[in-house]
């Protein structure tokens, strides 16, 4: 059956001198997690790339996007509701009708079975470009690519890709955590801050993260020490909630997080204390505690990704470029400031440091200076490299 999609696909390619599977099949079921696109949220107004194209693209009314979602975005917050929005961003920015859209929902990322599964159903269903948002799909959509190289698999987080069908893209999302330790920091009264992280000190991804956020900490409150709590899954809405908990029972009265689901700021708020969101804004979850939110909006990739598609400054073969992006190209934001709830002083302070990383003015890693971690070593991260994060910085401890 693959071969002969490939090579009816390949038979496409040669008529139309279009990219593959530019079919209109109708929108799947929902059966095995897929589901249709419903309805179109606010778009960022992003444009497309300006490089020059290469080959021929796809004409709009033909292109068919595929997603495939970790968990369901009908739960209104968190990761998957927040990709979600920015695919119905980029569907609107373009206008694109829903039975040009097919997602898959719930595959879980430790089941490589499940995601090739669901790979190859929006590959039958004539999916042109295949965006797969968590780690954990990384090294099946590699496979994938190969076997069906007239297909763009666009890979969310993680570090692999071949630079002709299978990239990579993500953002300095640290920029946005580094101004929500402001918030922290400044917040804090016991000088005890918690941090639910989905991943332990060896996924640069997280750790960057953590450090950008306890430096924000330390540059308003050097006094203040990060505490981090490893749940060892990207999504584990109880485990999630649990190691917020007991990070408050410890004495921490604000708590940020790097995991999916809302259950760290709903632990905050139930114990009386503030906590910092990720993902969405999750003050609408827990608006008693939510200081703020470290944010995406992943339209302005989605948009950029699939007009390139269009206008075949990205062909399948031939050309396809990772993406890193930033605050000043509006992916990573951060959520407007719950005022009932911060410091004095804490709006003023994250307006002037953000302004220097949107003007190029600063930025918080920027390969130049060295940083100190907690074992009194020495570094310098370049942001882009932030895989090779695996230290903690001098204020932050993990807790057992």
């Amino acid at each position: 059956m693959k071969k002969i999609l490939s090579l009816a696909l390949a038979a496409v390619m040669a008529v139309s001198l279009a990219a593959c599977g530019g079919s209109t099949a109708s929108g799947s079921t929902a059966a095995s997690g897929s589901t249709a696109a419903s309805g179109s949220t606010a778009a960022s107004g992003s444009t497309a790339a300006s490089a020059e194209a290469t080959g021929a693209g796809i004409a709009k009314e033909d292109i068919k996007v595929g997603v495939v979602h970790l968990s369901d975005p009908a739960e209104g917050t968190g990761y998957s509701y927040t990709h979600e929005q920015g695919i119905q961003g980029m569907m609107k920015n373009i206008g694109l009708s829903e039975d040009q859209l097919v997602e898959k929902i719930n595959v879980s990322d430790t089941d490589a079975a499940a995601v090739q599964n669901a790979l190859t159903e929006l590959v039958e269903e004539g999916c042109n470009i295949i965006f797969a948002t968590s780690w954990g799909y990384m090294d099946t959509c590699e496979a994938m690519a190969e076997e069906y190289p007239e297909i763009i698999f666009s890979h969310g987080t993680g570090y692999k890709s071949n630079g002709t069908n299978f990239n990579n893209y993500f953002g300095r999302i640290y920029q946005a955590r580094y101004l929500s330790g402001i918030a922290a920091g400044l917040k804090t009264e016991s000088d005890k801050i918690g941090y639910v992280a989905a991943m332990g000190k060896d996924n640069g991804e997280v750790t960057s993260g953590i450090n950008a956020f306890a430096m924000g900490v330390a540059s308003v409150n050097p006094d203040a020490q990060v505490y981090v709590k490893v749940t060892n899954s990207w999504f584990d809405p109880e485990g999630e909630k649990q190691a917020a908990e007991a990070l408050i029972a410890s004495g921490c009265d604000v708590i940020g997080q790097h995991c999916d689901t809302a259950g760290p700021q709903l632990a905050a708020e139930e114990h009386g204390v503030w906590g910092v969101g990720y993902n969405s804004d999750m003050s609408k979850d827990a608006p008693a505690a939510t200081l703020t939110s470290v944010m995406w909006d992943w339209s302005v990739y989605y948009t950029q990704a699939v007009q390139n598609v269009i206008d075949g400054t990205w062909v399948a073969g031939e050309k396809v470029d990772n993406y890193f992006g930033d605050m000043a190209d509006g992916l990573v934001t951060l959520a407007d400031l719950n005022t009932d709830l911060i410091a004095e002083g804490t709006a003023e302070k994250i307006d002037e440091v953000k302004a220097q990383i949107v003007s190029g003015e600063w930025d918080v890693f920027d390969g130049k200076t060295e940083i100190v971690d907690n074992e009194g070593n020495t570094h310098t991260l370049e942001g882009a490299d932030y895989g090779s994060c695996n230290w903690y910085v001098e204020n932050v401890h993990e807790q057992a």
